[in-house]
């Protein structure tokens, strides 16, 4: 998690200041992941700060654990807890900003998905995504040989080039639900993705696809069994080559 929060502030009046609030309180410690995963991390802070009533502070650190995948309704759980904790007032308080925090996703949830829904932040592939996305697993993988998860993207997103290795079997299908999207393999033309279309990806073939400029896209992702499977991320796909399209 790369965090440029304090030198974007206070990098001009306070640079050593910025320096240990990005380098060590971020760089280091939240990113000992191995440790406590960033959901966590983010539950702890977001209880201490409301219990001193650094308000300003847990508004940032609610939209950070939103990003990490805290639910509204486990977030409401928290505030709820703590108001016997921490005092009635301050629990208002965190109530008024967790409305702000959570209010555009709830009004994203009803339109865009399709009609399996969104799902949640895409918080473990996010680092191979340009913009955000939203994972919905359709199949439990301890049950079913085959992995189905329905994914959304929002305007502009989309994930880098990759390659679904396998010796042999293998690759991906893509069954285009709701919205306009973009699928592309190494060295051809884009293909504009709509509703009902349906695309095969084979095994070793490096591709990228996700959503157009002006419009949300959901696909439903089909894992395709085969043997030595495995999954390579590679270079995002830039503004300059995006834009072109």
């Amino acid at each position: 998690m790369k965090q440029t929060a304090g030198r974007d502030i206070l990098g001009k009046l306070a640079p050593k200041f910025a320096q240990l609030n990005d380098d060590v309180l971020f760089g280091e410690i939240w990113s000992r992941e191995d440790k406590l995963s960033l959901r966590d991390r983010s539950m702890i802070t977001i209880s201490a700060l409301m219990a001193q009533g650094l308000f300003t502070q847990l508004k940032s650190h609610l939209e950070l654990g939103k990003k990490h995948g805290i639910t509204k309704e486990e977030t409401i759980e928290i505030i709820t807890q703590l108001a016997f904790y921490t005092g009635w007032p301050k629990a208002w308080s965190a109530f008024n900003i967790l409305g702000e925090v959570y209010n555009d996703d709830e009004e994203v949830k009803e339109i865009h998905g399709g009609i399996f829904g969104m799902g949640k932040p895409n918080i473990e592939y996010e680092k191979y995504f340009t913009g955000k996305s939203y994972l919905k697993p359709l199949t439990n993988p301890n049950q079913s040989a085959v992995f189905l998860a329905n994914v959304t993207f929002e305007p502009k997103c989309r994930n880098n080039w990759h390659i679904h290795h396998a010796t042999k079997g293998g690759g991906q299908i893509l069954i285009c639900v709701e919205g306009e999207g973009w699928y592309q393999e190494w060295g051809k033309e884009a293909v504009s993705l709509k509703p009902g279309m349906i695309i095969t990806i084979p095994a070793n073939v490096k591709h990228w696809h996700g959503a157009k400029k002006d419009s949300w896209f959901s696909h439903i992702a089909v894992e395709v069994p085969g043997e030595e499977t495995s999954n390579e991320w590679l270079e995002s796909v830039s503004d300059e080559e995006y834009n072109k399209l």
